[in-house]
């Protein structure tokens, strides 16, 4: 079931799948299925997945000390040119001998892809990163649950159903705008992990994925252009927003891909549940953006439902 990272973050290479999940479960969207993992695979395997959740939030964190001088859009506008760069470099899609029938979904992929980290960073800026990052995930965890019959996901999805009411509870300082971008990105990321598997069925290797990729970097010029002429940047933005391209795309596309071969996709995905609660501990420590125990109550509770969800599962 479970997903690898798409989330604001990052298009991991795209291959047939035959399940969801961040990424179409990074491990659908990219990977053999891995052998069962020996003890020292497995610590490796941990040690990879937890580098890729740390870099994934580190680089949204550093895309939001942009923020005050660029804004999101133009923030997102560089974090894509630099990742449509780096993909395109490492799939090199042959884009001439792209059919209609694989280029309309890597057309949705990219629009996908692009509204998903522009609503996201824009909800980061609105309620900060553990927030809009635990609002995102319930897309994937939706796509996961949603064509199961079994009382054990039904319970998963109203536990995370419940926890997501209490983030949203109606309060003085509530930012409705910015919990509706949070869903709005978890929609994205429900229809990319579903795009993900066509274009994975359709194109060889990471073909798909740089193409989608390609096209939300040339989708982000006119935006980018505005928003640049509008805000003149600073090396120092510009910088921020680079690296929150590298450490959001690069880094985690690469580190999920090698732990992939050393864990199982159950693990992966029980493992890359905890990006909420490592969302939440980066933007408290580099964003200084403190959370309420309910808060906190409800991201465990959204963590749990992904994991119970995973272990119950008699799928890898």
């Amino acid at each position: 079931m479970h997903f690898a990272y798409a989330g604001g973050r990052r298009i991991l290479p795209c291959m047939t799948l035959s399940h969801s999940g961040e990424d179409v479960s990074r491990a659908a969207a990219g990977s053999p299925a891995a052998p069962s993992p020996t003890g020292p695979d497995r610590l490796v395997g941990a040690a990879l997945m937890t580098g890729s959740g740390l870099a994934n939030q580190v680089g949204a964190a550093t895309a939001a000390l942009a923020f005050p001088v660029i804004g999101p859009a133009g923030v997102v506008a560089v974090r894509q040119w630099v990742a449509g760069v780096l993909l395109l470099a490492v799939g090199r899609p042959k884009l001439r001998a792209f059919t209609w029938r694989q280029w309309w979904p890597v057309l949705c992929l990219a629009v996908a892809f692009a509204t998903m980290n522009l609503s996201l960073y824009t909800a980061i800026d609105r309620i900060g990163l553990g927030l809009a990052v635990t609002l995102e995930f319930c897309g994937p965890l939706a796509v996961a649950l949603s064509g199961s019959r079994r009382l054990t996901d039904g319970l998963c999805a109203l536990a995370a159903g419940a926890a997501v009411v209490a983030l949203t509870r109606p309060r003085p300082s509530t930012d409705y705008a910015g919990i509706g971008l949070g869903l709005l990105a978890a929609a994205c990321w429900a229809c990319y992990i579903l795009l993900n598997r066509t274009v994975g069925a359709r194109l060889p290797g990471t073909e798909g994925s740089a193409a989608a990729a390609g096209v939300s970097a040339l989708l982000y010029v006119p935006v980018g252009i505005a928003v640049l002429a509008h805000r003149p940047p600073t090396a120092g933005a510009v910088a921020y927003a680079a690296a929150a391209g590298v450490l959001s795309s690069a880094v985690p596309m690469l580190a999920d891909l090698f732990s992939l071969r050393r864990v199982t996709a159950r693990f992966f995905g029980i493992f890359m549940s905890v990006n909420p609660v490592l969302a939440a501990l980066v933007g408290w420590g580099m964003l200084g953006q403190a959370l309420h125990w309910i808060d906190w109550l409800a991201i465990g509770a959204i963590v749990a439902a992904n994991g119970a969800s995973v272990l119950t599962s008699s799928r890898p």
